[in-house]
Formats: C-alpha cells, structure tokens, sequence
C-alpha cells in the first residue's frame, strides 16, 4: 500500500504543469526556507515586513504569505500577462556547455540569471528605492538565485537548457516530460528529501564552506554541473550528437546526480541567506539619489 502511494505521489509530481525555466514550486519553496533558516534575525525580520507589505505590488494572484510562496513568486508573475513578460529571460542564462565558459556571450545586456540576482541586490541596498521596488527585488532576488543554481539554467547545448531533450524518469514515461522540467521537479524534490536532512540551520563553519564567491563563480559551477552530470548522465556524452528519440534516465543515473543537485540545493539556499543578510545590512545601504544630486552641483 505503501508503495502504491509513493508512486502515485511520483506520477502526479511528474505531471504537474511546471514552468520551462524554473525550479518547480516544491524545490523554490524548500529552498527559501532553508535560506530563511540561515539569515541572521534582523534580516528575517526586515524580509517578513516586507512580506506584509505584499499589497503595494498589485499582484493579488501571486500571493507571497510565507516565504515558500515568495520564493516561488517570480513564476507565478511571468504569468501574469503583459507586465511581467518582459522577465522570461531573466531565469536562465544559456552557457554552451560543449565551449570554454562564456557568461558575456550569454548575459548580453543583463538579461540572464546572474546579472538579475546582482541587479536585484543593488536594489535592495539603495535607499533611493521606491517600496514597491524594493518588494518586489526580494522577490527575484529570492527566485533567481534559486534558479542560477539548477544546472539547466545554467547550461546548455542549443537545446533550451535540456527543454528539447525529451526525457523518461526510470520506468515513468510522460509526453510531458524533458530533462530540464526532469531535473526541475523530480530529481528537485527528491535531492531535497533524501537524507541527510538539507532544510536546516547550518553551522558557521558549514555557511563559511558552501556560501561564498559570486555569480560569476556560481556561474561556471552550475555550468559545470550541467555538463557532467545532467548532460552527461542522460547522454552519457554531453557534446555528443543530439538524441532521435527519447533518452531514458536510468536509476543509476538518478541516483548518481542526487548528490550533485543536493549540493546545488544547499548552495542556493546559503548563498540567498547571504546575499539577505548583506543586502538588509545598514552598513552596505547606499543612496544613489543623493549620489546623483552630488554630480548635477555646481562646482566653484
């Protein structure tokens, strides 16, 4: 019986409508709680105001009541319509996989993942922000570092991060399903609840280890990642000629690329409590309007 319900639960994860370009809504959600977890109080206590302040952003359809929703938000957004449409490329950044690392050629004009996360820190820091703004840069901030590290967003090989790869998981076959939503949602959610357990306050040593650099260095990390375990352990060679049909993900495959997407899952959540803390400190706020009004004086 046991068993009859853990592959329901499997079938019906599997087929849930999920976004092309985003970790499903269980993998943001667990992720957010395990940065929230980690900030420093006075920096959870500035997020959850913030929250409480969902109103002045005008979307009543994409509620933000706890912080699972929030991290979440930035998907439910670009659903919207024409407000958020401009954001789609903001969740991803196609870094050939098969060439050296190339971020500039994928980042042009900042519309890709890891120029969003650093825009959006910025944001927060200046005083100059309007509310609004700042509500909703701790949204995308919230998301976006979330999605620079599952390893499709980060790389690809002109297959719309894995989205044209269709895919099977184990013995699951869905028309529905590719090795992008595959890594997603599936293999999301069960790096996150194979134990040890993820979701959980760190120790100062283990936050030294696993959240520093920046997004250029998570960048090429994640991209690697995309090469020699996603890619890879679908198509066994990641530059290889692309598959004619369907590419099966063995449970040897699955179970070799737990540990990849656990480690990716516990960055992400770090890595976001971090960039919390800094981007709430009073020590690191500055205030681009007074800066603007300083340049535009007369000099004598």
């Amino acid at each position: 019986m046991i068993r009859a319900l853990a592959s329901l639960i499997l079938a019906i994860a599997l087929v849930l409508p999920q976004s092309a370009d985003a970790y499903g809504f269980y993998a943001h959600g667990r992720i957010s709680r395990l940065a929230m977890l980690n900030v420093k109080p006075q920096t959870r206590a500035a997020v959850m105001a913030m929250l409480r302040q969902q109103a002045l952003i005008e979307t009543p359809e994409c509620r933000v009541d706890s912080v699972e929703e929030a991290g979440a938000w930035a998907d439910c957004a670009r659903g919207l319509g024409a407000r958020f449409q401009y954001t789609a490329s903001w969740h991803y950044q196609n870094v050939d996989v098969c060439k050296p690392f190339d971020l500039a050629s994928a980042c042009k004009d900042g519309n890709c993942v890891s120029a969003q996360v650093d825009r959006n820190v910025k944001l927060l820091q200046d005083r100059a922000t309007p509310r609004r703004e700042k509500i909703m840069a701790l949204l995308f901030l919230m998301h976006f570092v979330e999605d620079l590290h599952m390893p499709l967003h980060a790389g690809d090989r002109a297959d719309r991060g894995g989205n044209d790869v269709r895919s099977s998981y184990g013995d699951y076959v869905s028309e529905r399903l590719n090795l992008h939503s595959i890594w997603d949602g599936a293999l999301a959610e069960r790096a996150i609840t194979t134990p040890p357990e993820i979701i959980r306050p760190y120790s100062p040593r283990e936050r030294a280890a696993l959240s520093g650099g920046t997004t250029l260095d998570w960048s090429r990390e994640a991209w690697a990642v995309s090469r020699d375990v996603a890619y890879a352990g679908a198509l066994g060679d990641p530059c290889g000629a692309k598959p004619d049909g369907r590419v099966t993900l063995t449970s040897e495959a699955i179970a070799a690329a737990v540990p990849a997407a656990q480690l990716q899952a516990q960055r992400a959540g770090l890595r976001l409590a971090r960039l919390l803390d800094e981007s709430f400190d009073p020590a690191n706020a500055f205030d681009s309007a007074a800066q603007r009004r300083e340049r535009r004086r007369p000099r004598d």
